[in-house]
């Protein structure tokens, strides 16, 4: 039993290291999601352990060497392996841009030298559509807080109807069409996209009311009207006045005369 349980241990420690040996061979893409691990290989053949490797970060003060064995470096998180590979332990934002190797052999010689590139990405956050109704239009906003790396689609009904535009004007016939809306943001290595709305502006009125009234503002001439109207309505209360109070006195002369 002892020694079955010692096969079983050996193995579990077998799994780990493989699972270990595993990821740290994954080797960094052109685009990396933030907190990735991965490694930049060194194309040059010609590693001996004596050999001088130095990768230095172009956009920052980066820099780490593997000399007799032994790394030496500025920045936490980066190590180079014994083949001169380098390796990134969680990548962030800041790791983005170009990394240039020089090999050199015992005696001083530089035997290689290039440069790698990488861009790293936050993953893209879930947008919110807001919504802002004035005069029967409605503009819907993706909300994206402060990236600028997204890029913002929009849909209706789940068709893709415009890109790269953060805000999408809706007319009040559109509106009317009562279809849901949302929107996605994406960069190269993620997407989300938002929950679906369905636009409803508070006033029906305002929304199916023309903007113009015989070539005038629709406002002005529902003023004007009214005030006609109100006029017209003063009018005929004053002839049906009128004409009741001619209708008493001729009344009145008919008694007389009888």
């Amino acid at each position: 039993t002892i020694c079955c349980n010692i096969t079983l241990f050996l193995k579990f420690l077998c799994s780990i290291m493989c699972i270990i040996a595993y990821t740290s061979e994954i080797i960094c893409k052109t685009e990396l999601l933030e907190g990735t691990s991965c490694t930049l290989k060194l194309p040059t053949t010609n590693t001996d352990k004596s050999n001088e490797i130095k990768w230095a970060h172009t956009t920052s003060n980066a820099v780490i060497v593997r000399k007799n064995n032994k790394n030496k470096s500025n920045t936490r998180g980066l190590t180079i392996e014994d083949d001169g590979t380098l390796t990134f332990k969680s990548v962030s934002l800041k790791n983005t841009g170009k990394y240039t190797y020089t090999v050199f052999n015992a005696d001083g010689t530089q035997i290689g030298a290039g440069e790698k590139e990488i861009n790293v990405y936050a993953k893209a956050p879930k947008p919110t559509v807001k919504i802002n109704c004035k005069d029967g239009d409605a503009t819907l906003t993706c909300d994206i807080r402060d990236r600028t790396d997204l890029t913002v689609s929009w849909y209706k009904d789940n068709i893709i109807q415009t890109e790269n535009n953060p805000k999408l004007l809706l007319t009040s016939a559109q509106i009317q069409e009562n279809k849901p809306h949302s929107c996605s943001v994406s960069n190269p290595v993620s997407y989300h996209q938002s929950d679906s709305v369905t636009v409803s502006c508070k006033s029906v009125f305002f929304l199916t009311c023309p903007r113009k009234l015989f070539g005038f503002d629709f406002w002005i001439m529902v003023s004007i009207l009214a005030g006609s109207g109100a006029l017209l309505l003063l009018l005929i209360c004053v002839l049906l006045f009128s004409n009741q109070r001619k209708k008493h006195q001729k009344g009145k002369r008919c008694l007389h005369h009888l």
